[in-house]
């Protein structure tokens, strides 16, 4: 069977928008490892790396506030985002549909309204801003993400198999955590993965909603631009850049797993 190959300019397209992609990442690597301040190549170095690992409290305190903010949000985003979903592709009620619009509000709204919101809701409960403040506002703009990809899991399910659980015994717990939960699992660990790195990300929200003490990454990373980048910034993206490729590859292998043993 002859192969059908794809047009050259096509090629070409490819690459220049995968070198448009990737090359602000493969500049970040080069730098990180500059013995220099600014753009000028000066010499090899890992200075920025001890640096980072040896001086920089900091940033640390920051990217572990981050990690910790994104790591309970999006768990509890998770969680409430897949209990929506199955609970209003299983049952219909009158408000359903108002209900799934509203949930696709946090991604329509801009963040900048969505922060100026919380703020305004926050300080007229008297609730003083910190980092429980981010991670209720993190929680809810992950909500519509982790809610969409297990309703988009759940289209592709057969709940004949609901009632086959039934017929052979199982209760509505049992055919709900041995039949429903485990079809989904790929979608509801898309949608983990997918909230934190919203989580990680956000600037704009966690602006509005941060308290002295909380600051994140990104607000850290804002705060010292007046002082110029750091080197170390460039050596702690390179570690967070191949940290999330190694967390791609091994939950691209477990979804494959999980797909053929399924």
């Amino acid at each position: 069977m002859r192969k059908v190959h794809a047009p050259r300019f096509s090629q070409l397209c490819l690459f220049f928008v995968m070198l448009f992609l990737f090359m602000p990442l493969i500049v970040v690597a080069a730098y990180s490892f500059n013995s220099g301040h600014g753009m000028t190549w000066q010499g090899f170095s890992l200075q920025w790396y001890e640096e980072l690992f040896t001086s920089s409290h900091d940033l640390w305190r920051a990217f572990w506030n981050s990690i910790i903010i994104a790591l309970t949000s999006s768990l509890t985003a998770t969680v409430i985002g897949s209990a929506a979903a199955i609970g209003l592709k299983w049952w219909s009620f009158k408000l359903s549909g108002y209900i799934k619009v509203a949930t696709y509000l946090p991604m329509i709204l801009p963040d900048v309204i969505i922060g100026i919101s919380m703020l305004i809701f926050f300080s007229s409960i008297n609730l003083p801003l910190g980092m429980f403040t981010i991670y209720a506002a993190h929680t809810t703009f992950n909500l519509p993400f982790t809610y969409l990809l297990v309703d988009s899991r759940l289209d592709e399910f057969d709940f004949s198999t609901i009632e086959a659980a039934r017929d052979l015994g199982e209760d509505r717990k049992g055919a709900m955590l041995r039949v429903v939960v485990p079809s989904i699992m790929p979608g509801v660990l898309s949608g983990f993965l997918m909230a934190i790195t919203m989580s990680i990300e956000d600037f704009v929200i966690t602006f509005f909603v941060s308290g002295p003490g909380s600051a994140t990454l990104p607000l850290y990373v804002y705060s010292s631009i007046r002082y110029g980048v750091s080197p170390v910034i460039n050596a702690l993206s390179l570690i967070l850049i191949l940290a999330s490729m190694a967390l791609a590859f091994i939950f691209r292998r477990f979804l494959k797993s999980f797909a053929a043993s399924a």
